[in-house]
């Protein structure tokens, strides 16, 4: 779920919850609904996110990532000799 979808829909709660609250003590209770369901919500969201970082696709990102970095780092290496190389024949000329 988006976050901005959740952040919607908390704030609509507690605008329901607020309209119907008159008495004083039903304030309280009502902050007390706000701060269970928003707790409920990050373990939610917590959840996901760790389902999401241990799946096999993330895994699979996460060394293709590697592996390409390794590529990069080869080609870096090699384009700083060939511009070197070439910096000493510019200089010798």
């Amino acid at each position: 779920m988006k976050v901005s979808l959740l952040l919607a829909l908390a704030c609509m709660a507690v605008l329901a919850a607020g309209a119907r609250a008159e008495a004083p003590g039903e304030a309280e209770a009502l902050v007390r609904r706000v701060q269970e369901y928003a707790q409920k919500a990050t373990a939610m969201a917590k959840t996901a996110f760790s389902t999401v970082q241990e799946s096999e696709a993330a895994q699979q990102a996460r060394q293709w990532l590697a592996d390409n970095a390794n590529l990069v780092k080869q080609r870096l290496a090699w384009l700083k000799e060939q511009l070197a190389e070439l910096w000493k024949r510019t200089l010798a000329a």
